[in-house]
């Protein structure tokens, strides 16, 4: 009898969704938490809205599978419990009958477990991440704000994703924090916490946090703000959005990525934005009314500017401005304008880009810790890109003057284990080392190799230069680096390595670069070390825990 059951159950179920196969829209009340949507890249793309309750919700673009998806992704609809959702599209309506609430997103069984999934990146559940965003520390916890669409793996419909953590290596994706509305789609920013009130949002004794953000109009782009009184969980937008809107000021549109930070010797918020042709920079007391004070010349995007003292010395302080690509100068600021000393230098290069700093880190911490967009591509999976390990950047007195160094944060060393650890070791023998490692997804290698006669030596990985020194041209990976011991024949090289990514840091963090690992190469020799007579100085292997 229950076979029965089920069997006229599911034919009234299969009778129903064909009615609904070619559906000008579908109507659904909702009682799961998410909405779960099937993509193919192999459609175009087209618009889908949400109407709950007789009121627009959302609109996105998205491909929409009209048979058998290449993947499926989710809507959280949490806050909707109990009202009416319609779900109209302007594609191919076919798709609209295999759209389904659940309490669970589609495939999480295999989350996290996929093929390429990267083990120590942290990187969305679904859909595709770009910049990070509002990256500030509250109350234990680390925010990762991040550019994100959530309804397919190329780039567009920005919004804001949000994860969280509680050491900085593992991560807890929550809802999304911001939507597109009226006034564009949700472009870069930053995030404070209000302590003193400055915007009036603080309530019953708790400080707001506010995020600092472009809407990204295709007529203009504008500077607004939004707050959040439950460490970020949701958020409220501010009615008299946009705070500035400088498009007749500069004659561009490109004016984006507002980095805001509390300036404490005038009281007052610092805001650094880039604007057409380099970093603006304008201040305010209020988070709402703005003042444009000055603007330098040559940096594209992401900008940022902070103080760090040189070699520890908190006696003895620097700034430091830079923007996307990771080029940076050092100088002074009066809290108005910055005033370059030295630059343009570069201490990263590679698949990372628009690489933000935490804000308020206890003092007791003092560190500037970084996390960067890992511009790796990962074919064939539900999710696109990844964020960079995050890492600590200081400033350090080398033989050409003040340098700015990278180095992974120390949390990173919680997820290795030793596995191997030798000294002077021919090349051919420190190879023979790493045989047991070849087919490993997740390493870290620490290595101190010295030329002899050479010119050219490193490390392969699959036939894939993961380290490459000519000390004839002083490149590394082809990318001009001499050491601070300008005769030094020798390179030290901390490695990481996960399934779709590898993170060189050279030489204590003097310049640091990320790749791609080349998964699909048919080479299977895995590691070796290469050049005509080179020892290998100091060897270290560590096997390495997946955060998820």
């Amino acid at each position: 009898m229950k076979k029965n059951y089920l069997g006229i159950v599911s034919a009234l179920l299969l009778m129903l969704l064909s009615v609904n196969v070619y559906a000008e829209e579908i109507t659904m009340k909702i009682t799961k938490r998410y909405l779960n949507i099937p993509v193919s890249m192999q459609q175009e793309r087209a618009s889908m809205s949400f109407v709950v309750d007789g009121i627009p919700e959302r609109q996105f673009n998205i491909r929409l599978a009209p048979t058998v998806p290449d993947y499926w992704v989710f809507c959280d609809l949490s806050a909707m419990q109990g009202k009416m959702l319609t779900i109209d599209y302007t594609g191919n309506k076919q798709g609209l009958s295999q759209i389904y609430q659940d309490d669970i997103i589609a495939g999480a069984d295999s989350l996290y477990k996929e093929k390429y999934r990267p083990q120590l990146h942290f990187s969305s559940r679904r859909g595709w991440n770009n910049d990070p965003n509002g990256l500030i520390y509250y109350d234990g916890e680390y925010h990762l704000f991040y550019q994100h669409n959530p309804y397919e793996t190329e780039w567009g419909n920005m919004h804001w994703g949000h994860a969280v953590s509680r050491d900085l290596i593992h991560w807890e994706e929550l809802p999304i924090a911001l939507y597109p509305d009226n006034l564009g789609t949700m472009f870069s920013g930053s995030a404070v916490i209000d302590y003193d009130n400055t915007a009036g949002f603080n309530k019953d004794g708790k400080p707001a946090m506010i995020a600092i953000y472009t809407a990204d109009h295709p007529d203009r782009q504008t500077q607004c703000i939004a707050y959040s009184l439950d460490k970020g969980r949701t958020w409220t937008k501010y009615d008299g959005n946009p705070v500035i809107d400088s498009k007749e000021k500069w004659n561009s549109r490109d004016t984006r990525d507002p980095k805001v930070f509390w300036y404490a010797p005038n009281r007052e918020w610092v805001m650094v934005l880039n604007e057409r042709d380099g970093h603006s920079i304008y201040t305010s007391v209020d988070l709402k009314n703005w003042t444009y004070r000055s603007h330098v010349t040559g940096f594209w995007e992401c900008p940022e500017l902070f103080e760090l003292p040189v070699d520890g010395n908190q006696n003895n302080k620097k700034w430091v401005m830079y923007g996307a690509s990771g080029n940076y100068m050092i100088g002074a600021f009066d809290g108005h304008t910055f005033t370059p000393e030295s630059g343009k230098y570069f201490y990263c290069t590679g698949n990372i880009y628009a690489a933000q700093t935490y804000t308020n880190i206890p003092e007791s911490d003092g560190r500037r810790i970084q996390i960067g967009w890992g511009q790796i591509v990962h074919p064939g999976m539900a999710f696109n890109m990844m964020m960079t390990l995050p890492t600590e950047l200081s400033l350090r007195t080398t033989k050409d003057g003040v340098r700015l160094f990278n180095n992974p944060v120390k949390e990173v060393d919680k997820l290795q284990t030793l596995q191997y650890k030798g000294k002077n070791l021919r090349a051919e023998d420190a190879t023979q080392k790493l045989k047991p490692f070849d087919n490993n997804d997740c390493l870290r290698i620490k290595t101190t190799f010295k030329l002899s006669h050479a010119t050219e030596a490193g490390l392969k990985l699959s036939g894939q230069d993961i380290v490459r020194y000519n000390m004839n041209h002083n490149l590394v990976n082809g990318v001009f680096y001499t050491p601070d011991d300008r005769t030094s024949m020798e390179l030290t090289a901390d490695i990481i390595i996960d399934r779709t990514s590898v993170e060189v840091f050279i030489d204590r963090g003097a310049y640091t670069y990320v790749m791609r690992r080349n998964v699909n190469s048919d080479n299977d020799e895995g590691f070796s070390f290469w050049g005509t007579d080179i020892d290998v100085k100091n060897l270290e292997v560590y096997t390495m825990s997946s955060i998820w």
